[in-house]
């Protein structure tokens, strides 16, 4: 897992997503699956929904993937695997090996890397998605919607999705499969939608449209202009 801020590429032999729940729910087809918090508190993981194929939410995010999309935190792939379907050129990224393998097998592209370490295709990406929970990743999102930003084509988009609550939280969280197995600690962040808005203003990110649908949240940002560029913008539409 990454740490906050962090670009390490090395992945450890054992992680929070290699040899632990998630990749045993993974291959069961099925949770139960929790991050367990440090105070105790459990919060579900859908892992059906993820390894089914896309919904009513998914097809809006789909709807707005243009050219080259790169899928942060891919999970078993079913969004790089319809977008593969459509004709976009998709690559999803992943630590976890199990999800790695089930996004090959339903006809996607993945790689076992992780976002802060070197990636294919740098600065060349039309959109970057973060989705199904995945701005938490690293536990510190404006260093994820930075490293989010330094991977996108002039003019890309990210399209992120928040928490369905306001929310704006750090957290230490392992992997639980609610039979008394743990994953090992890694940290984890949840955002609501303002709260996702503030921290893509800091990391450089302009909000350019939000909706709802089936309950889940979601954002679509742009690099935002440098100041010289605003203000000649400014002055040529005076």
């Amino acid at each position: 897992m990454t740490a906050p801020g962090g670009r390490a590429a090395r992945i450890p032999a054992r992680g929070p997503w290699r040899d632990d729940p998630y990749a045993t729910a993974l291959h069961a087809g099925q949770g139960p699956l929790f991050l367990r918090r440090t105070d105790g508190r459990l919060m579900p993981l859908e892992v059906e929904r993820w390894l089914a194929d896309a919904d009513a939410g998914d097809e809006s995010v789909l709807a707005r993937c243009r050219g080259a999309v790169l899928d942060v935190g891919c999970g078993p792939g079913r969004l790089v695997a319809a977008l593969a379907e459509r004709g976009h050129r998709a690559l999803g990224v992943d630590v976890s090996p199990a999800a790695v393998t089930s996004t090959v097998r339903r006809g996607g592209t993945a790689l076992c890397r992780s976002v802060f370490g070197p990636l294919p295709g740098e600065g060349r990406w039309t959109t970057v998605l973060l989705i199904d929970g995945n701005i938490g990743i690293g536990g510190d999102p404006v260093a994820l919607l930075g490293r989010a930003a330094e991977l996108l084509a002039p003019g890309g988009r990210v399209i992120a999705e928040a928490a369905p609550v306001e929310v704006d939280e750090r957290c230490e969280v392992r992997l639980d499969d609610g039979r008394g197995t743990l994953g090992v600690p890694f940290p984890w962040a949840r955002v609501g939608p303002e709260s996702l808005s503030r921290h893509a203003g800091r990391a450089g990110l302009t909000p350019l449209h939000r909706w709802t649908l089936a309950g889940r949240t979601f954002t679509e940002l742009a690099c935002a202009p440098a100041p010289a560029a605003a203000g000649r913008t400014a002055a040529t539409r005076a």
